[in-house]
């Protein structure tokens, strides 16, 4: 279990490196970093669609899932404020209010 735990970590380190390290003659064009761009919005998508949607396996689209109302506060603030402080507090906010 430790060494598939340290192999993994070795992996995640060497191909971050590749990327990161400004000596190594490496660099990825235009169009990849714009690709790439949608990868962080993906990942987090794929994270909170099932928290939030989801309660024992079944979609959950009840206004009594305080996680609803919650990302739909978050939502907003996030596109009106562009501060991540105050989007994680508003949903926050709200999720406590109403759980």
């Amino acid at each position: 279990m430790l060494t598939t735990i340290l192999l993994m970590a070795c992996v995640t380190f060497v191909s971050r490196y590749l990327f990161l390290h400004r000596a190594l003659p490496f660099t990825v064009g235009q169009k990849l970093q714009q690709f790439l761009s949608y990868s962080a919005p993906a990942v987090l998508t794929a994270i909170w669609v099932p928290i939030v949607l989801l309660e024992d396996g079944a979609l959950n689209f009840t206004w009594h899932n305080p996680y609803i109302p919650a990302a739909i506060v978050a939502i907003a603030v996030a596109a009106k404020t562009n501060n991540i402080y105050y989007t994680s507090l508003a949903g926050l906010a709200v999720f406590f209010l109403l759980r």
